[in-house]
């Protein structure tokens, strides 16, 4: 059995309600995972962690790799060495992609467990989104996407999906499900997912049996009535591009 461990900087609760405030820098988030995903201070794009190395998917969809001292307010990352291996063929769109995997985590009894997939293929299409900073206090995640949130289609290229899964009773720690980001292979193309169209993948999936939390050590985060985040928010702000 694996005994792989996520790493998890904050809670989902916590950014909806808008605490973008660092937590770790991109340096120390590196130490424990080479793949993952996130946001960054302020929530200045979205993060896409992928073979060891942190990219940032800006406003315009182009990425750029993060400097080891940016602030990171949520992430999730971890190691996926010895992942098992799969081979998906034939046309995809993202709720398709997404019972595939389903059934994938269900053969090894996994509906309950977190996973991260890495999946390399080629694509028709992926329609993405990321945003720019905004600083404010205490204004909403989906307050903050409404000012700054763009969206943007890329056509027939290759790229990995960097995809995690939390089950659902771990509702408000993550957004239960699957979470997709994108990123091409020459590193230039990147974001939230959340509509493709793929014709062939090579799947890696890593089962993870244990969680670390990185709690925010500032006085603000307290602040917060984490209880407060809404679930149908959450899924809106997850699966809508504006």
């Amino acid at each position: 059995m694996s005994d792989k461990c996520m790493y998890q900087v904050s809670t989902l609760q916590a950014l909806m309600l808008g605490f973008t405030r660092p937590v770790v820098k991109v340096e120390e988030l590196l130490r424990h995972g080479d793949t993952g995903l996130g946001t960054f201070e302020s929530v200045d794009g979205e993060m896409i962690v992928e073979g060891g190395r942190c990219y940032r998917a800006m406003h315009d969809g182009t990425v750029a790799e993060a400097d080891g001292q940016m602030g990171v307010p949520f992430a999730s990352v971890c190691s996926i060495e010895g992942g098992k291996h799969f081979e998906l063929n034939g046309r995809f769109d993202i709720d398709s992609l997404k019972t595939e995997l389903n059934n994938l985590i269900e053969m090894d009894f996994g509906l309950n467990s977190m996973h991260m997939v890495r999946i390399d293929g080629e694509f028709e299409s992926v329609s993405a989104r990321s945003e720019s900073s905004y600083k404010a206090v205490h204004l909403s995640l989906k307050e903050m996407l409404a000012e700054t949130q763009r969206s943007f289609e890329f056509e027939k290229l290759s790229g990995t999906l960097v995809c995690v899964y939390y089950p659902d009773y771990m509702n408000g720690i993550n957004a239960e499900g699957w979470h997709l980001h994108f990123i091409s292979d020459d590193k230039t193309k990147g974001g939230h997912v959340f509509e493709l169209s793929m014709t062939r993948g090579t799947v890696t999936l890593q089962k993870i049996s244990r969680i670390e939390i990185r709690v925010p050590n500032d006085p603000s985060f307290d602040t917060y009535d984490l209880k407060a985040a809404m679930g149908d928010e959450i899924r809106s702000v997850e699966q809508g591009k504006s």
